[in-house]
């Protein structure tokens, strides 16, 4: 049986919808499911983490980037399909209505804030808990969370701002592509595809990142305050430029100009 493709116009309508109603939604709500969203996120650098810890291999032996890869997924796939509310998701998501006109920047600009202080604030306590639980349990050493957060905060300022874009733009497409697929195991593929290619090619998402340097924050001496600091403020600003840009300023302008 072959379903049929959503129609690009009902794709965008979708999303403009959903982004108006979070918009519109108590901030109570909304900074409750991000904080959600930032618990639930951190398990994929944990299961990352423990993979690492168990592997043979390590970081430039395909399978095990691969598996890693895939286990960073994971926290993706309880977030989306959980429906929480992540800030990545949102930089393309809550724009469609701005752009169609049923909301305004100053609603944006308190949406994204609410979401990404929740984000961030439950990811650090998820960081916190495993910091405290975790080392009793012995699946996961130290070294393997320092080698985490080394291949994000080991570069250079500019890569961490433009990788940062690039994470955003896939994170875009994650909501498009998710608001398309028409049943559960769509949803989980493409979640799957694009995130673990986030996580493959090591661009910075700010709020699995997030855990991941906090996480060597945390156990390593070598991971700093001020590397936590600017991988978080570059790799958002990236995030928010790649969301926007790349996918809901150009999404947006193909349909209404008779795309699809």
């Amino acid at each position: 049986m072959v379903t049929e493709q959503t129609p690009t116009p009902a794709i965008l309508r979708s999303l403009i919808e959903s982004g108006e109603h979070e918009i519109r939604r108590e901030t109570t709500g909304l900074a409750l499911s991000g904080f959600s969203a930032g618990l639930d996120i951190g398990f994929g650098p944990l299961l990352m983490a423990v993979m690492l810890t168990l592997s043979q291999g390590g970081y430039g032996d395909l399978g095990t980037e691969l598996l890693l890869a895939s286990a960073y997924s994971i926290g993706f796939i309880f977030v989306i399909l959980g429906r929480s509310e992540l800030f990545t998701e949102h930089t393309t998501i809550a724009v469609m209505p701005v752009l169609a006109g049923r909301a305004t920047t100053r609603e944006l600009a308190h949406l994204w804030g609410v979401i990404y202080v929740s984000n961030v604030v439950g990811g650090a306590l998820f960081t916190l808990l495993v910091v405290t639980l975790m080392p009793n349990l012995g699946v996961a050493s130290p070294e393997a969370f320092e080698s985490i957060a080394h291949k994000l905060v080991n570069h250079d300022l500019e890569w961490l701002f433009v990788a940062g874009i690039f994470a955003g733009w896939l994170m875009g497409l994650v909501a498009w592509l998710v608001t398309a697929a028409q049943g559960t195991v769509g949803r989980v593929l493409f979640v799957w595809l694009v995130t673990a290619s986030i996580g493959i090619l090591h661009l910075p998402h700010s709020i699995a990142g997030n855990v991941e340097v906090l996480f060597g924050l945390f156990l390593s001496p070598t991971v700093t305050l001020v590397d936590y600091i600017a991988f978080l403020v570059l790799s958002t600003l990236g995030n928010a430029i790649g969301g926007v840009v790349f996918v809901g300023l150009l999404k947006y302008g193909h349909v209404v100009r008779g795309g699809g």
